[in-house]
């Protein structure tokens, strides 16, 4: 699961380039029995299989050093957001367990820093969360991303979605790319995607501006949004 997404785009030229490294352990490779057994089922009966506690531990030993930040992926973490991707992006090293079917014993949490989720879903495993953290945190690796103001400007990053983007041609379908994109002028260019920005995340996404921290030409555009839509 793990070979094709992060050997592919802004990922495989980071680790080309020697910006981060991406290594996939094996859980496997940790266990006893001549039958690399991974996982059991559960205790006291029940469909499904959870993952061993002392395989896992050992995992865990093999690939943690100092200053290692080890993430369980599971449903009941924290939802990962764009302030905890800043965040992680500043550790020197991140693990991530992946869980898989029903989860890992209990007694597993007990080895990790921190649980993430993606969201209020259920997946087969922790693989595919695992990589969305990945390929997350890796933007703000400086390098990963040509242009750093391109990440500055991505949805959350500031608390707002992102604003609208246009690009040639300059009609279609009837709609015209809007006039200040083409002035030239950079502080109005700026100014409209500001308050696109805040439109945008008013009428889709009103939640998010309780948390973002406005500035008084924020709330002024705003105000205009509110007034004249």
């Amino acid at each position: 699961m793990f070979q094709g997404p992060l050997s592919e785009s802004l990922l495989k030229k980071a680790q080309a380039k020697a910006l981060l490294e991406i290594r996939v352990t094996n859980l496997r490779d940790f266990t006893a029995d001549k039958h690399k057994t991974a996982d059991d089922p559960p205790c006291g009966g029940g469909a499904g299989m959870v993952m061993k506690a002392d395989v896992i531990a050992k995992a865990i030993a093999g690939v943690r050093g100092q200053g290692s930040r080890v993430i369980y992926m599971c449903p009941s973490g924290q939802t990962l957001t764009q302030r905890k991707v800043k965040e992680l992006a500043k550790a020197e090293h991140l693990v991530i367990l992946c869980g898989h079917y029903e989860g890992v014993d209990e007694r597993v949490r007990a080895l990790v820093d921190e649980e993430l989720s993606i969201g209020d879903y259920v997946l087969t495993g922790g693989e595919l969360p695992a990589m969305v953290v990945v390929d997350a945190v890796a933007r703000y690796i400086p390098g990963v991303v040509k242009e750093m103001s391109s990440v500055e400007n991505d949805s959350f990053h500031d608390g707002l979605l992102d604003h609208p983007s246009y690009t040639k041609p300059e009609e279609f379908n009837g709609q015209k790319v809007p006039a200040v994109l083409l002035s030239g002028h950079h502080a109005e260019i700026a100014q409209w995607r500001r308050k696109e920005a805040l439109r945008k995340t008013f009428y889709r996404r009103p939640d998010l501006l309780a948390q973002t921290e406005l500035t008084e030409t924020d709330r002024q555009l705003l105000s205009e949004i509110v007034q004249n839509g």
